[in-house]
């Protein structure tokens, strides 16, 4: 198919596209849409429907009263989007409250283009699903060759990690944060980096959607590590939460804050994003579980440790 006009929904799909070598075919992006820097000049296709600055609380408060409203948490610009006579629009099926979905492009687009456009929705729900939707993608926009090569150099630097933990036996307990009022763990992708990276991920299953989880039974797990990652938060934005982790009862007798083994992590950029930085979200995980042996320079960008 065509795809010399281009038009990405999604942070991830953006991502891909970049690092198959089509950049220069991107004509729209979505609002979240911030790397790599080079793209952020382009036309915005899509706007949330929520005001800025609001607390964890209220964002997961509203984010239910508008899907409880069969309303959506996003604004599809399909005049924008019509202007850009695209050739492909990049969506996802994955999570209505993390990116425009599949749906809404749907309706917003049917009939209403001056030419047909190629919908690709991707819909991730593990590490083989976020490989095979590269491959999709690539072979969607004739690039297969340059898909292949993005995969392998993947896939090489998933090796080298494995390979360095062959035999390490210490295997710490890690609990990923999503979200921080009301409390989530990290599902999805999220338990199999953390296995690769050479931590045991508890609390949220592989392949399955984030549960919500109260302290109490985060508490009692005890883990070995507690990562904040919350979706769509840099660090600096988690960090103006942390009087909630203050809060609650029995934080400070935790294994993780006694062995100074708590983090925070860039969610947004790293782990929230399907896209080929998942590798870089595996690399900042062997960074934290095992410190001593990797180091790839992500501290202090990618995640920093936190002490009371």
């Amino acid at each position: 198919m065509p795809a010399d006009r281009i038009v990405s929904l999604l942070p991830a799909a953006t991502e891909i596209v970049c690092a198959l070598g089509l950049e220069d075919k991107l004509v729209g992006i979505s609002h979240e849409c911030d790397f790599p820097e080079s793209i952020r000049h382009l036309p915005v296709c899509t706007k949330a429907n929520l005001p800025d600055g609001l607390s964890s609380a209220t964002i997961d408060e509203k984010v239910k009263e508008i899907l409880a409203e069969a309303l959506s948490v996003y604004t599809v610009n399909r005049e924008q989007i019509k202007a850009l006579q695209p050739d492909v629009v990049i969506t996802q099926a994955q999570c209505e409250v993390c990116a425009v979905s599949l749906q809404e492009v749907e309706q917003a687009l049917d009939n209403y283009l001056d030419k047909p456009a190629h919908i690709i929705s991707l819909q991730p729900n593990n590490l083989e699903d976020i490989f095979g939707d590269i491959t999709r993608v690539a072979g969607a926009l004739n690039v297969q060759a340059e898909g292949e090569r993005l995969l392998e150099d993947m896939q090489e630097r998933v090796d080298i990690i494995r390979h360095k933990l062959k035999f390490m036996e210490s295997k710490p307990t890690v609990a990923c944060i999503e979200w921080l009022q009301p409390m989530m763990v990290s599902g999805n992708w999220i338990p199999q980096l953390v296995s690769i990276a050479g931590g045991k991920p508890i609390l949220a299953e592989a392949g399955k959607h984030s549960p919500y989880v109260d302290w109490e039974t985060i508490k009692q797990a005890d883990p070995d590590v507690l990562l904040l990652m919350p979706c769509g938060f840099s660090i600096e934005r988690t960090m103006r939460e942390l009087h909630l982790l203050f809060e609650l009862p029995g934080f400070a007798e935790t294994k993780a804050v006694k062995n100074d083994r708590v983090y925070i992590a860039d969610g947004n950029h790293y782990f929230n994003r399907s896209g080929p930085r998942i590798v870089d979200s595996i690399e900042i995980l062997a960074e934290i579980i095992h410190t001593k042996q990797f180091i790839f320079g992500y501290e202090g960008n990618g995640w920093i440790k936190f002490s009371l």
